[in-house]
């Protein structure tokens, strides 16, 4: 084995942020070593040509960005344009596809008008609004939070008191969502546009008491206090590449197809590369893995992940996946990506395609449904009809596609099916529940459409249509997110218990193992979750609060 020099930090896996970590650091002075196993960086964040001899470059894993912080784009100097969406969601009536809701964030009185046509009792829009008015209330007082060292619960609710978000902290953050939302709202169609933002990614019901849901609706509404998502132009491997290129401009080394084996005591990382063997140490590792990945790499055991989602030491520490199960949560998703010649034809003539497609398309996602699927899922079969929402990266950003794809009229479609968890899926039923999901996926989405959909998929020079789905399995497989839950396991507040020790950066910054030389800086850390950077910047600045930097970038 051969021996390499040491360096200030070494980041395990050179995911987005990995980069960011390596960027931060890098620009104080540190020698950074960034080690990714597969052959480019950028992790699950990137932009891929998925189809062969097809020039459309799809955001394969990730589509949409909300909770990438200006202050990270600032500090780092990335160069990377984020455009809104006008509308904000469009959502047909599953009992009558010839009516639709219609969220145009342009057009107030439009949007009014469509939630009475969906049969939404008097009042519903205004209740509708004033509900995510208070969501918001909560949210841009908790968002300057999130790259700050953690607050204590009671701190925390104490900023939602000041302001004015007394009532949003009972209903986000005490009590199931499910509780609010249903009280508020009187439609089923209305209820489920807003419980799916509880849903993405997480197997979980509106009711749930250990919060789950909850947790994962305040993350998709924190998002620069606004809950915006938007559109990276360029696809998604535009931003890794931005972080990327910061990283190597501060000095960074970036080793792709590196594939670190163990993470050993005293900050000593194990990779292959080149075929050989190699060990490098470090004052600091970083690791931008799944916790449950870092605690293989630390030869520790599994958590159970059926014993509950608490797992923080005594200490106040996370021991990764092995001392914190929620670590362990399943993925709860099917991912499907095509290339279509066109928009579809809608069952539903009064809005245009070009309007339906250009927000998040919900189909079978009523309250009901959503309910129903859960059980459905939950008892181990496929949920008929499958909940699904439809991004078209393509409307808002055409520059994915060739100017001859453009100039076809060619749009792609990335679905992201709900309910679907990871233990419907192994080994051994893998490629035939792949072919059932994407079928189940296709099959909801026609029950909307005014012609197939198979009937508009391009197709590669072979003649193979242009689609592919991906499973839990397929996804943990290919970026290597344990049981292909997209944020690396279950969610945390991005706050801490009252009587949590905050007594060194690390646990101040929530990044904190129980080594205390290893750092999570991935989405496992407390505010990790979606393309955010956020454990990567609170990871660097709990190693820059511990060393001061070398010099200024």
């Amino acid at each position: 084995m051969s021996s390499n020099k040491e360096f200030d930090a070494i980041i395990v896996g050179g995911g987005h942020n990995g980069l960011a970590a390596a960027a931060y650091l890098a620009k104080a002075g540190r020698e950074v070593l960034v080690l990714e196993k597969l052959e480019h960086a950028g992790g699950a964040a990137v932009s891929a040509h998925a189809f062969d001899g097809v020039e459309a470059r799809l955001s394969r894993y990730s589509y949409l960005v909300s909770l990438l912080p200006q202050q990270i784009i600032d500090d780092l100097g990335l160069r990377i344009t984020l455009a809104r969406r006008r509308y904000s969601s469009y959502t047909p009536d599953p009992a009558d596809g010839s009516r639709a809701l219609l969220v145009d964030n342009g057009d107030e009185a439009a949007t009014a008008a469509s939630f009475a046509a969906v049969g939404a009792p008097d009042g519903e829009f205004l209740a509708f609004s004033a509900f995510y008015a208070a969501c918001r209330q909560l949210t841009e007082a908790l968002w300057p939070t999130m790259t700050s060292p953690l607050l204590p619960r009671s701190e925390a609710r104490s900023l939602a008191a000041r302001a004015g978000a007394a009532d949003a902290w009972e209903a986000m953050i005490e009590h199931p969502i499910g509780h609010a939302i249903s009280k508020e709202l009187g439609s089923d169609l209305v209820r489920g546009v807003v419980l799916t933002d509880a849903l993405i990614g997480t197997f979980a019901r509106a009711g749930d008491e250990d919060l789950q849901q909850n947790i994962c609706f305040l993350y998709h509404l924190i998002g620069g206090g606004t809950g915006d998502w938007d559109v990276p132009v360029g696809g998604m491997g535009a931003v890794s590449g931005e972080l990327e290129r910061a990283a190597t401009d501060a000095g960074a080394t970036i080793l792709t197809s590196a594939d670190v084996t163990a993470v050993r005591p005293g900050g000593v990382v194990d990779y292959r590369h080149g075929g050989q063997h190699h060990s490098s140490s470090a004052r600091w590792v970083l690791s931008n893995v799944a916790p449950a990945v870092l605690d293989r790499l630390r030869s520790r055991p599994a958590a159970d992940p059926t014993s509950g989602a608490g797992g923080i030491s005594a200490s106040g520490i996370s021991a990764g996946a092995a001392g914190n199960p929620n670590h362990r949560r399943e993925g709860a998703q099917v991912k499907v990506n095509l290339l279509l010649k066109r928009l579809p034809r809608l069952l539903d003539g009064s809005v245009s395609p070009e309007a339906a497609f250009g927000g998040t398309f919900h189909i079978n996602e009523t309250w009901s449904q959503l309910d129903a699927a859960y059980s459905t899922a939950a008892a181990g079969s496929v949920p008929s009809p499958l909940p699904c929402e439809i991004y078209c990266h393509s409307l808002t950003d055409p520059s994915i596609l060739s100017p001859e794809l453009q100039a076809a009229g060619a749009q792609t479609l990335t679905v992201f099916g709900l309910h679907v968890p990871d233990r419907l899926v192994t080994t051994e039923n893998n490629e035939d529940r792949r072919a059932e999901l994407q079928a189940a996926v296709l099959a909801s989405l026609n029950s909307v459409l005014a012609e197939p959909i198979e009937d508009l998929l391009l197709t590669d020079p072979d003649g193979r249509p242009c689609i592919e789905t991906k499973t839990t399995l397929d996804i943990e497989r290919a970026v290597g997110m344990p049981r292909g839950n997209i944020f690396h396991g279950g969610l945390d507040w991005p706050f801490v218990e009252d009587g949590e020790p905050l007594d060194t950066p690390a646990r101040r910054w929530g990044v904190a193992t129980d080594d205390p030389q290893v750092l999570l800086c991935g989405s496992g850390a407390r505010r990790g979750g979606a393309v955010s950077a956020i454990g990567g910047h609170n990871a660097a600045m709990a190693v820059l609060e511990s060393e001061p930097p070398l010099r200024n970038g």
